[in-house]
């Protein structure tokens, strides 16, 4: 079917192409960026209030941002572009309210910039008000040009300027904290594409909420269901680590990423240290129903030989089952393709589940 005639039919309120490719189009963004986000286990951002939130936002603009969909961009991409516009609006207002740690405004501010092709202006412009604050700082002129402007990653820079991961990721995360959201949020806040998207504010309907939505949200939401029972079981399967865990069972460990100084201070070393009995000032080992990888020091050969530790360990105590969180992809700056090859016996073990990322 044409796009063009498929976004007629959604502008004319049809049940059958509401149901196949709305709801069809942001099921699929609702699965990317659950993910990325542990969407699923926050209140407020299910999937039918945000595709809703989605909803009430076309209908308001008589469906104006699909027929002024660019003839390059799939329909497809473009959906699922605003979809994440409804995302990152519902985090922030979800930061705020909640205080929640796993997703800082820094962080959802660069998936935002990363989401949407801007001009070399906007890039420059970005590069040019870091450089302004800093003026003093070369090495932070040199960073910012090389991840905003040239797409670098932190790994990458680092391996250039003889500097860890985490050591490139500490000022990146200063520069968008201190200038590149304000600056973003200054300039840019009526937005590109969906401009008006951040002022709806935080006002999810009730499933239901959109009259046109009513004869077709029963079935996709047994679809929705559905699919996650399906997604369950695979992950049974795979021995796929959930991607929120809040306690455990008697002979279960929870594997995370530390430093070697065993300050276990933010994210899931954090969760380790407040629920798990990871030991603070050791950086290493078993701890309570908690096992340490240290991902702070160096390369990915520093953190190799602590992998090997574990899955040995884990080769030789069958009576344990470990969780392993995506260590060094957080602070450490590394990648999901950098760390997984490290477990590549681990994926052997049952008695290790790994996150799907690394898989």
């Amino acid at each position: 079917m044409e796009e063009e005639l498929i976004i007629s039919r959604l502008a004319k309120y049809e049940a059958y192409a509401t149901k196949k490719y709305f709801y069809g189009y942001c099921r699929r963004a609702y699965n990317v960026f659950d993910h990325r986000y542990n969407l699923r286990n926050k209140t407020g951002m299910d999937f039918y209030s945000l595709a809703h939130e989605y909803y009430l936002h076309l209908m308001k603009h008589d469906f104006k941002p699909l027929t002024d969909k660019p003839r390059d961009v799939r329909l497809s991409t473009w959906m699922m572009r605003g979809f994440h516009f409804v995302v990152l609006d519902a985090l922030k207002h979800y930061n705020r309210e909640f205080d929640a740690h796993t997703v800082s405004d820094s962080s959802v501010m660069l998936d935002y910039m990363r989401a949407n092709d801007y001009d070399e202006s906007f890039l420059s412009n970005i590069v040019d008000a870091i450089t302004h604050h800093y003026s003093n700082d070369r090495k932070m002129h040199e960073i910012a040009h090389m991840v905003f402007y040239e797409g670098y990653k932190q790994k990458e820079v680092g391996a250039q300027y003889g500097m860890t991961p985490s050591a490139v990721n500490q000022r990146v995360k200063r520069m968008m904290d201190e200038v590149v959201t304000p600056f973003v949020i200054e300039n840019y806040g009526n937005g590109i594409y969906y401009g008006d998207l951040a002022a709806h504010g935080s006002f999810v309907p009730s499933p239901c909420a959109a009259a046109p939505c009513e004869a077709v949200c029963d079935d996709a939401a047994i679809d929705i269901c559905n699919d996650n029972n399906m997604k369950d079981n695979d992950m049974e399967k795979k021995r796929i680590t959930p991607d929120f865990i809040t306690s455990l069972k008697p002979g279960e460990i929870f594997v995370f990423g530390s430093n070697l100084a065993g300050i276990h201070a933010g994210g899931a070393a954090r969760m380790a240290y407040e629920k798990f009995g990871a030991e603070w000032g050791n950086g290493a080992g078993l701890q309570g129903q908690s096992y340490a990888i240290p991902t702070m020091q160096g390369g990915i050969e520093t953190i190799k030989p602590y992998v090997d530790e574990f899955v040995n360990f884990a080769r030789e105590h069958k009576e344990l089952h470990f969780f392993v969180t995506p260590i060094g992809c957080g602070i450490a700056g590394f990648e999901p393709e950098d760390i997984a090859p490290l477990f590549a016996e681990a994926k052997e073990l049952d008695n290790v589940s790994l996150p799907e990322t690394f898989l």
